[in-house]
């Protein structure tokens, strides 16, 4: 497994390639990286073999960070796989092969075996081994270069762009050719891609990067069909995603009906449909009611055991009679055929089907998502009773003081939990039987006749005045007869438990 961790890459002139993609590439699969030009999709897979450093974040493989191995001894773990090939012109083919078995070690008889098989495997004839990349079509160079990757089994294939050179027929054979190997091989693959078409096809998992080298969305490609993230991955994968993802739902819930099938045209009679078959029931074509003896062309065929409804509304689409001939395994026999209604209610169904689970799972997310916000809105509605608990109390408050009229000034405290007014009136006693705030704060003590109270309070303090005056004017005579206030000095030492020594003098030993 390869992990990429808030990985960028930004250049000296500062272009950023990357910003912050964080992805996981599974062990075993094919992993498409696809997006604009300029995105970082080179940039992206020249990091994983360290021919380009990251300007921040970390690579790990199976755990363990890229930069903690050797360049050459990584690159040799990793086959890679570049446009048109990328063949060395003065070597044969069977040279190219070998190149990598090569520098690892290998003697020559181990490594002409093991390029012989993989010519072999990847569909060329063995005639071609001696050839030069020069007398070899576009198809059969990707093919060679597709065999050299694999040649030392690595445990990582690179592949950039690797079927962007060839025409659409030998695209899809490659294609083929690539999804057959991988079955054999489990190789882990990150691929390359600007055709989202080829992405979806090849893919177990799919990374859209948009311009700027940030992560638009990354899914499985029937996920990025049904669940584009935003605008720029829906238009991206296309207008026609909905016909795409027919790819990903099997035709065998299909229910096959039968037309009339006969081995000799001529003997098609009537406006009915009539399907003709060779003497093996395999169809060939379609009577032609207007002209008799005459077949039409048959169309597309499927197989509804291995083929999607992708294939079978095809088949119903090149049709000249508009229904789609269903066929059985390699045998190839007639076994049915079905309409285009047909095919579009088991659409239908399956549709409404994906939409379900989608919004369950969309449900769920919400759900999870909102459980924090949940606790915080229950703290909310808390606060919010409590300031209306309050604002009640204030609002009776107001009521009262209106009806006693004018003259009367009430204030609210709160002791402990409940509301107490205090009458501040300027007319007449306290109304509430309260004397002071003061009081307040502790209602059940005794309140003193508040005239001896006062006198008793002022008394108090000319006390502690005069005594602060005596203080200040005894110090004052000891500093002038050089005594100095030796008692605060004691004081101190006593409290720091050595007598007779000054605090400072403590310290400083």
């Amino acid at each position: 497994m390869i992990e990429f961790e808030s990985v960028s890459k930004r250049y000296r002139d500062g272009t950023s390639a990357v910003v912050d993609l964080s992805l996981t590439i599974p062990s075993d699969k094919i992993t498409v990286i696809v997006g604009p030009s300029g995105c970082g999709k080179t940039t992206t897979l020249r990091m994983i073999n360290r021919m380009l450093e990251p300007t921040s974040g970390r690579i790990l493989w199976d755990g363990a960070p890229l930069r903690s191995k050797r360049k050459t001894a990584l690159r040799r773990q990793m086959g890679y796989v570049i446009q048109s090939g990328g063949l060395f012109p003065h070597r044969t083919v069977l040279e190219n092969i070998g190149t990598v078995p090569g520098l690892i070690g290998w003697d020559r008889a181990k490594t002409r075996k093991r390029s012989l098989q993989l010519l072999s495997d990847v569909g060329l004839e063995r005639k071609l081994a001696n050839r030069y990349p020069a007398q070899l079509s576009g198809g059969q160079q990707q093919r060679v270069g597709v065999a050299r990757a694999l040649a030392a089994d690595p445990m990582v294939m690179l592949m950039d762009e690797p079927f962007s050179a060839v025409d659409p027929v030998v695209r899809a054979e490659l294609h083929e050719l690539f999804l057959g190997l991988q079955r054999e091989l489990s190789k882990t693959i990150v691929l390359i891609t600007h055709d989202i078409d080829e992405a979806i096809k090849l893919g177990d998992q799919v990374a859209i990067l948009r311009i700027g080298g940030k992560l638009a969305q990354v899914g499985t490609p029937q996920q990025l069909l049904d669940e584009p993230a935003d605008d720029f991955v829906e238009g991206f994968v296309g207008r026609d995603r909905g016909y795409r993802a027919l790819s990903f739902l099997p035709a065998s819930g299909l229910s096959l009906s039968r037309v009339k099938a006969v081995r000799d045209p001529a003997s098609a009679t009537g406006p009915e449909p009539t399907l003709v078959i060779d003497a093996d029931a395999r169809p060939l074509g379609w009577a032609d009611a207007s002209r008799p003896g005459e077949v039409l062309h048959l169309g597309a065929i499927f197989d509804p055991e291995r083929d999607t409804l992708r294939a079978a509304l095809d088949s119903a689409l090149t049709s000249p009679v508009g229904l789609a001939v269903a066929v059985s395994g390699q045998s190839g026999r007639y076994a049915g055929i079905v309409s285009p209604a047909e095919i579009l209610s088991q659409v239908t169904d399956s549709r409404a089907s994906i939409a379900h689970s989608v919004s369950v799972r969309q449900a769920e997310a919400r759900l999870a998502a909102g459980g924090g916000d949940s606790a915080i809105a229950d703290e909310n509605a808390a606060d919010a009773d409590q300031a209306g608990g309050e604002a009640v109390a204030a609002d009776q408050a107001e009521e009262q003081s209106n009806r006693e009229g004018p003259g009367t000034e009430r204030e609210v405290l709160l002791v402990g939990d409940e509301p107490v007014e205090i009458d501040r009136s300027t007319d007449g006693p306290a109304a509430t039987g309260v004397p002071e705030a003061a009081d307040v704060t502790a209602p059940d003590a005794e309140s003193p006749d508040t005239d001896s109270s006062d006198t008793e309070h002022a008394e108090s303090e000319h006390a502690e005045t005069e005594h602060a005056e005596h203080v200040a004017s005894g110090e004052a005579d000891a500093e002038q007869d050089g005594v100095g206030p030796a008692p605060r000095h004691a004081d101190l030492d006593a409290e720091h438990g050595e007598v007779g020594q000054h605090p400072d003098e403590k310290w400083e030993r």
